[in-house]
């Protein structure tokens, strides 16, 4: 168990992945019927930005009548990586019709829509993993999910629809995943100052927990600072996230480097091209990491937005680009899109 428990949620979540991979393979030698030691060892692969050998490993894993949700949920990840389609959708299949694990892959397919800047879908897909939760009695799931969407939300441009999910959200549940979601989609757009006081309640009820204190209060306080146009305050509140800014607080849903995006967005306004590329392509280089978060499509338009204030334009265009390339297909009313189009039109 202590080795399986490093390699399978404690290095996860301090981004330190190749001590979780060898802590999940000893695992798995110490017990190697195991079918969760096999998951955590492909998980650890997967957050390696290593694919096959993640998937080589599910594989074994069936090969040995050691199946279970978890290697399905590695699977749909990794299909999304390699941009299979099929494959996604056959795991998704699999794990549809089963209580406490349909609304996980509900999640995922909500949370790849609004990678694409597909937001109608990724709404219905988040009401649908919110009812199939509640079904399955997963009060604080259901909530998460909806906690989600309004931080989506406040990151595309939709702060009134944010506000409502984050609201629906803590009226579910205060736990700690759920709460802190909550509150950095408010500090991201909302002034009425709610985040303040739920970040406050946060810091008053976790106050030796590593992931509120490094990571989602300080991803709060600068969102909040970045709100109120003083982004040398939120570079600064950052500095404590920057050891685990590569962890996963919550394995199960993902949720990551939303500190380095957000690092990058300080320094777009503070004018810094070259440390706001250097965040972004952070993003982009650990593709294992940030899966379907939206911020994974987003981290190309701030990288384009970076160039374009190094004044390298060549490659600020191929960013764009790349950004429209993933939102071939999506909402034509999303508010960051049309302001993707503007900035894009612009360059000579």
């Amino acid at each position: 168990m202590p080795p399986g428990n490093l390699g399978g949620a404690i290095y996860w979540q301090l981004g330190q992945y190749e001590k979780s991979l060898a802590a999940a393979q000893q695992a798995l030698v110490l017990d190697p019927g195991s079918g969760i030691s096999y998951a955590n060892v492909v998980g650890s692969y997967m957050y390696l930005n290593r694919p096959d050998e993640a998937k080589a490993t599910a594989r074994e894993a069936q090969a040995h009548n050691l199946d279970s949700p978890y290697l399905h949920m590695y699977l749909y990840l990794i299909g999304f990586l390699q941009h299979d389609a099929a494959a996604m959708e056959r795991e998704a299949a699999t794990m549809m019709g089963k209580p406490g694990v349909e609304d996980v892959v509900l999640f995922f397919e909500a949370s790849s829509a609004a990678h694409a800047g597909q937001l109608a879908k990724a709404r219905e897909f988040v009401r649908r993993a919110t009812d199939s939760a509640q079904r399955a009695d997963e009060k604080e799931t259901a909530a998460y999910y909806q906690a989600a969407e309004a931080l989506w939300e406040a990151l595309l441009g939709h702060s009134a629809l944010e506000k409502d999910q984050a609201a629906a959200a803590v009226q579910i549940s205060n736990g700690r995943d759920v709460e802190s979601l909550a509150t950095v989609a408010l500090a991201m757009a909302d002034s009425s100052g709610q985040a303040a006081r739920l970040a406050d309640d946060l810091a008053k009820r976790f106050p030796v927990d590593t992931l509120v204190q490094f990571n989602y209060l300080p991803t709060v306080r600068a969102a909040e600072a970045l709100r109120a146009g003083n982004a040398a305050k939120a570079i600064e509140a950052l500095e404590p996230a920057t050891p685990y800014e590569l962890g996963i607080p919550n394995p199960a849903f993902t949720y990551c480097l939303y500190t380095v995006f957000l690092r990058g967005q300080a320094y777009l306004a503070t004018k810094q091209g070259p440390a706001a590329a250097a965040e972004f392509q952070k993003i982009l280089d650990h593709p294992g990491v940030v899966l379907t978060e939206p911020i994974g499509a987003l981290a190309h338009l701030g990288l384009g937005r970076a160039y374009q204030l190094s004044g390298d334009t060549a490659k600020s265009r191929s960013a764009y680009q790349d950004f429209f390339a993933l939102w071939n297909d999506a909402d034509a009313d999303i508010p960051i899109l049309k302001q993707a189009k503007e900035e894009y039109a612009k360059l000579q």
